[in-house]
């Protein structure tokens, strides 16, 4: 960790020696969420442009100087990282922006931007003997640990609600976790990881509590600069559910800002369901977060207790963005569009960012002058029963030409005359 210099508390700043591990202020307890601090100088000096440009290490671990961890060979992880980015013109005659862009974060391995902070808690588990990570989830994170943890040689303990979504538990059973299924809200859930944690001595994966684990989700930010040619946009899009997400898509645009590798932070444009947005209300109200029910079909972003509302506030507020809140139909329409629009199957967290944008635009705050990267935290086969519910009917008939014929749209049969008449 020759980079980092201390940890510091985000209620009282009081700062503490940067070790290996969970934990939060000493002095303010659960809710002292603590920051890893940089040696920005150290940086300045020792990370250049051209050091990218040079690295044939295509993954997260090519900002390795930037990450709590040895800089040393590449360890030993799934292939996390340097996911697609696109610019879609299609998505931008839809909204009514100048520049689109689209980060497909849902081609990490286990299918979701949250292989970025698992694999980062695997290998610092590693490093610190641990032989088991646990985490509570509402899905993503539960499944990108169990695969992480596979490839690592660790044993997982995941706690999930009730409610997870079919694809995410068939990929924890099968990367061999063991997976204790909730009756409760996350909020339940979370406390009773968190009461197994202290009981068990296991490494803890939980974002909102583990302050290294934002460390790995910023690399997101960090690939989108070197893709874009160190040309930030003017916005980010991303989901927010309990707040590391939305934190470290800001502070790696926060950290190549600081150390010069490009000229300004983006503001973030922070997105949650009308259903469950308590970091919303707070933005908007100037108040604390208070607790609300889990009403939304977006598991991955159905956090009634956010526990890092702090982070995710200072992200926006520190950028000059702003909040939003979408309803599932808003949801259910963004994942169609950007699917048939850029061949990209989003989940419905991840699809959230393309709704706040088009509510965005509808409200005036984006416009033609405006550039926007849209961060898609999580892929559609994650959640393939909302989906179904999003996506059209098929078309379901008997095997004969004479039914095909009936059923299939007129404007499809265009391209089989012109070839007859052309002979």
């Amino acid at each position: 960790m020759k980079h980092v210099k201390h940890l510091e508390c985000t209620l009282c700043g009081s700062t503490c020696e940067p070790v290996s591990g969970g934990i939060t202020c000493p002095q303010c307890g659960e809710r002292g969420i603590l920051e890893v601090v940089y040696d920005y100088d150290l940086l300045v000096r020792t990370v250049s442009k051209g050091d990218f440009a040079s690295k044939r290490d295509f993954s997260m671990w090519r900002y390795s100087a930037f990450l709590p961890v040895e800089e040393k060979e590449k360890p030993e992880t799934l292939a996390v990282g340097w996911t697609p980015l696109y610019r879609s013109e299609a998505l931008e005659a839809k909204t009514g922006v100048g520049r689109l862009f689209v980060k497909d974060d849902g081609q990490n391995p286990t299918g979701s931007l949250k292989d970025r902070a698992s694999a980062l808690a695997v290998v610092m588990a590693s490093q610190s003997g641990a032989q088991t990570v646990a985490c509570a989830s509402t899905g993503n994170a539960a499944s990108s640990l169990a695969g992480n943890a596979a490839r690592g040689g660790m044993r997982s303990v995941i706690f999930v609600p009730e409610r997870t979504p079919r694809g995410k538990l068939a990929q924890m059973l099968m990367y061999g976790a063991t997976v204790v299924k909730v009756k409760g809200s996350y909020e339940e859930t979370y406390r009773l990881s968190a009461q197994a944690l202290s009981r068990w001595g296991w490494y803890n994966r939980n974002a909102a509590v583990n302050p290294y684990l934002v460390e790995g989700k910023k690399t997101v930010s960090m690939e989108c600069c070197e893709q874009m040619d160190w040309e930030v946009p003017d916005w980010v899009a991303v989901s927010v559910g309990d707040g590391c997400t939305v934190y470290g898509v800001y502070k790696g645009f926060f950290d190549l800002y600081r150390v010069g590798l490009i000229n300004r932070v983006p503001r973030i444009l922070g997105i949650q369901a009308e259903g469950c947005c308590p970091i919303t209300k707070a933005f908007e109200k100037g108040l604390e977060v208070s607790p609300e029910e889990e009403n939304t079909m977006a598991d991955s972003i159905a956090v009634g207790v956010p526990r890092n509302p702090v982070k995710a506030l200072r992200a926006v507020r520190g950028s000059g963005g702003i909040m939003v809140s979408v309803s599932d139909e808003d949801i259910y329409r963004a994942a169609c569009i950007l699917a048939c629009s850029t061949g990209v199957f989003a989940e419905p967290a991840g699809a959230a960012g393309l709704a706040g944008v088009f509510k965005m635009t509808s409200l005036g705050h984006l416009d033609m002058r405006s550039s926007v990267l849209v961060m898609i935290t999580g892929n559609g086969l994650k959640d393939p029963d909302n989906a179904m519910s999003a996506a059209p009917s098929p078309i379901s008939i008997e095997p004969t030409m004479s039914e095909l014929d009936r059923t299939l749209p007129e404007d499809l049969k265009g391209d089989w005359r012109s070839c007859v008449e052309r002979g």
